[in-house]
């Protein structure tokens, strides 16, 4: 009768989380579908109307008035979500997910150069945490289903099933995994990927040829990607710095927040006209996909970082990780000759190990890695992410991600 009991209770338990999760997955791949339809009608617009970049300072009012008027509850963001895991104190109000989406929606039409998975995480969470009410969860379980649409809206905005699951386990601590949530993101997030698929999204396919066998593999290949690894975590890592010490200048310098991005849309604006490229605003997926098949000029990844920079840091919303591809994608390209490695090979290294050492998640970037790439780098990008998340420091692009684990034993002096 015990044996039998445990077994019932364990299937409840797997019906439970099941559901829930496909609930999670219907709205937050939902949600990302219509996002990134959006955001497609916003980028087609945009470079349509080249003129539009000099809106980017009213824009840039707008968004900070809005979240002035509307969303101080939601201000933090991603952030907020982790905090309310760590510990749970209210239901995350359901104006995060409208507030983010119009306001990334306006970043991009006028030109700021900010990502998308920041939107795609605070959708996918808010949109779960509706569920805590509506089922009466308790504190625990609330963790999980916060967990779970963290990793839906990450795994349906990037096409990457697995990354969005181990994503939503990995980004709360440093060095620990919570396993008890491990079916709830995972099933969130391979149902979530295939719901925005039956809404008919389409990801972009990155191709990267002649990714050398690992059968093949050398000394001097292990040593290059350990070599090119640490410069994409320091990369990341003065990244998150430089983005975090802009916001904190920005907020001491001008005190009427609205005023920030106006500031900062009115800096890109003209640092476009200046340079007479549009090259280092939006997404630049096509960038990326260049880094991907042909040398691209040496500077590349320094103009991504100053554009998004100036635009995270003074206030515009989107997110961090596709700016961090392109960073890491462009370094990557750049460092293949001076390694003696195939560009496009560092090119797709950079583009998930940039992003591991600026978000302290190594499993979840080499598992992208695979996912966009093809399982052969897995070997390469686990080196060079491994790496990375060790040379970024405890920092990071999500302030309120915790250090549950140093990243490596302390040092002991040997006794005599």
């Amino acid at each position: 009768m015990t044996r039998l009991t445990a077994l019932t209770d364990l299937l409840l338990h797997l019906l439970k989380w099941l559901l829930l999760a496909f609930a999670v997955a219907v709205l937050a791949g939902t949600a990302s579908a219509g996002f990134l339809f959006a955001l497609d009608w916003a980028t087609t617009t945009r470079l349509a109307h080249a003129w539009l970049i000099w809106l980017l300072p009213v824009a840039g009012f707008a968004v900070g008035w809005l979240y002035l008027r509307y969303g101080n509850s939601v201000e933090g963001g991603a952030n907020l979500l982790i905090d309310e895991i760590h510990d749970p104190k209210k239901t995350i109000p359901l104006r995060m997910a409208p507030l983010v989406l119009g306001a990334t929606v306006v970043s991009h039409l006028f030109g700021a150069s900010v990502g998308r998975e920041g939107t795609a995480v605070q959708m996918g969470g808010a949109l779960a945490d509706q569920l805590t009410k509506l089922f009466r969860l308790d504190n625990e379980d609330r963790r999980i289903i916060l967990m779970a649409g963290i990793s839906a809206g990450f795994a349906s905005v990037f096409g990457t099933p697995l990354a969005g699951a181990i994503f939503g386990l990995e980004v709360l601590a440093i060095g620990r995994l919570r396993y008890e949530a491990m079916l709830p993101c995972l099933a969130a997030a391979v149902i979530a990927d295939q719901v925005g698929l039956l809404w008919g999204v389409q990801h972009v396919h990155y191709a990267v040829p002649g990714i050398p066998a690992i059968s093949a593999i050398s000394a001097w290949t292990l040593g290059a990607m350990v070599i090119a690894g640490v410069l994409f975590g320091v990369t990341g890592k003065l990244f998150a710095q430089a983005t975090h010490g802009l916001s904190g200048l920005m907020k001491r310098w001008i005190a009427y927040p609205p005023l920030r991005p106006l500031a900062g849309g009115l800096v890109v604006a003209l640092a476009v006209w200046l340079l007479g490229t549009n090259r280092y605003i939006g997404l630049g997926i096509p960038t990326i996909v260049d880094a991907l098949k042909e040398p691209l000029p040496a500077w590349d990844f320094l103009g991504k970082m100053a554009f998004t920079i100036v635009s995270l840091g003074t206030g515009f919303k989107g997110g961090e990780v596709t700016p961090l591809f392109f960073i890491g994608a462009t370094l990557g390209n750049a460092l293949g000759p001076l390694l003696h490695q195939p560009a496009v090979l560092l090119a797709a290294i950079g583009f998930v190990a940039v992003f591991a050492g600026a978000a302290n998640t190594p499993i979840a970037s080499t598992l992208m890695a695979m996912e966009l790439f093809g399982a052969e780098i897995g070997v390469y990008a686990a080196i060079a992410c491994v790496v990375a998340y060790l040379f970024s420091g405890h920092a990071g692009i999500y302030r309120a991600q915790r250090s549950g684990h140093t990243k490596r034993t302390p040092h002991k002096e040997l006794e005599p």
